[in-house]
């Protein structure tokens, strides 16, 4: 080993290297992996929403949207629908405000804000943990450019343990909340999950529902299907709506899990690049022990040779070449182990990236052990097979 040092320093920098990328690519995989398998709260699979904008002085939207859901609503295989104005997860809404007294001089809580009415737990497929639904007396229409005059809300188990981290969830209910303008809304329910427009957002698990619609010509429909008979009703849908003698268009047609999976597309393709990185420097540092290991063995062929005449043992020349990688390997692995975290603090210092699990290292310590111990392993058992006949000849 002493006679070939850059070889060495050169193959444990490249193993340091090679542990630094790999533990962080898979740890931030792993971290995307988890964001995008966390659930919205509805039920996709059986939900689909449209666009539908209305134009011309004769537009109506109040006669429009009531006469649109009515005619959804009668279609077999149709559970419910409404009007909303955000997707979960579509990378468009709404946000607001909340606070817990009436002083706008105080901090406020963010939020996502849903604007429905007294079918949004059904048609979203929401789970009530406590508390009560809208009532259809509830809903406010409103225009553009008037203030919210919705009084109640149903909030998110996250949003209400956010607003009052001291409270019971049940005890939730019945307080009140205030948005910007100094406006009190009610809380009369609590929903387990419903995820706002945002997947990037760190509010993303803060949401509120509350009863109005605005009458901007502009409306979402939001269909949720019994199982089974989603693809068939989007087109039929689609082809009804656009049939209607109504001036409008309509557009943007796509299933929950279309919008989850257009959304998540930028998170899906950086893993796929990253595992090809992982698998592309375990390859290329692998290959780089190997090499090394076959330049040593070749130049010591005749010394193998003459232990192999002294009464080496097959094993005890295996077991050399493996000890000696180990060593090699382990001065790289001590070193990455120090990368891995000095890079790790860069990340979650300075791209508001989570902070690492302690075990991603030692793990990846371990595995980088394990590659180098394979990628040696054919090299030394050639080296093994070595004829004691050798050490009389010349190399």
């Amino acid at each position: 080993m002493g006679r070939n040092k850059l070889g060495l320093i050169l193959i444990a920098l490249q193993i340091a290297f090679t542990m630094t990328v790999i533990i962080n690519a898979i740890f931030i995989i792993n971290e995307r992996s988890r964001m995008m398998a966390r659930p919205s709260g509805l039920d996709e699979a059986n939900q689909f929403f449209l666009h539908s904008i209305g134009y011309g002085e004769n537009f109506s939207e109040e006669t429009t949207v009531n006469d649109d859901l009515a005619m959804i609503k009668q279609i077999p295989g149709v559970v419910s629908a409404f009007v909303v104005n955000a997707i979960p997860i579509s990378g468009s809404g709404s946000g607001t405000g909340l606070r817990l007294d009436n002083d706008e001089s105080k901090p406020s809580i963010s939020a996502a804000i849903y604007r429905a009415d007294e079918n949004v737990l059904e048609t979203m497929g929401l789970e009530l943990v406590t508390g009560e639904n809208f009532k259809a007396t509830d809903m406010q229409i409103r225009q553009p450019e008037q203030n919210s005059t919705a009084v109640v809300t149903i909030v998110s188990s996250a949003l209400a343990k956010e607003l009052f981290p001291d409270l019971n969830i049940n005890d939730v209910v019945g307080e009140t909340v205030y948005e910007p303008g100094n406006k009190g809304v009610q809380i009369i329910g609590v929903v387990d999950r419903l995820q706002a427009p945002w997947q990037e957002s760190n509010i993303i698990e803060r949401s509120m529902i509350v009863p109005e619609n605005v009458a901007n010509s502009f409306s979402i429909y939001l269909i949720r299907t019994e199982p089974g008979q989603r693809d068939r009703l989007m087109i039929d849908i689609e082809e009804r709506l656009a049939s209607a003698p109504v001036s409008r268009i309509i557009r943007n047609l796509y299933s929950l899990e279309e919008t989850r999976k257009e959304n998540y597309r930028l998170d899906s393709a950086m893993s796929t690049i990253l595992w090809v990185v992982v698998g592309t420097l375990v390859f290329v540092t692998s290959m780089g022990i190997v090499g090394l290991a076959v330049f040593g063995i070749n130049r010591r062929r005749k010394q193998i040779g003459t232990r192999r005449a002294l009464g080496a043992t097959r094993f005890q020349i295996l077991r050399y070449f493996l000890v000696e990688n180990l060593f090699i390997t382990g001065i790289g692995v001590a070193i990455g182990a120090v990368l891995t975290v000095g890079f790790s603090i860069i990340l979650t210092t300075n791209f508001n990236m989570p902070a690492m699990a302690w075990y991603y290292t030692p793990l990846g310590m371990l595995a980088l052990l394990v590659i180098g111990q394979l990628a040696v392993l054919g090299p030394a058992a050639s080296a093994a097979r070595t004829q004691p006949a050798i050490a009389t000849r010349s190399l």
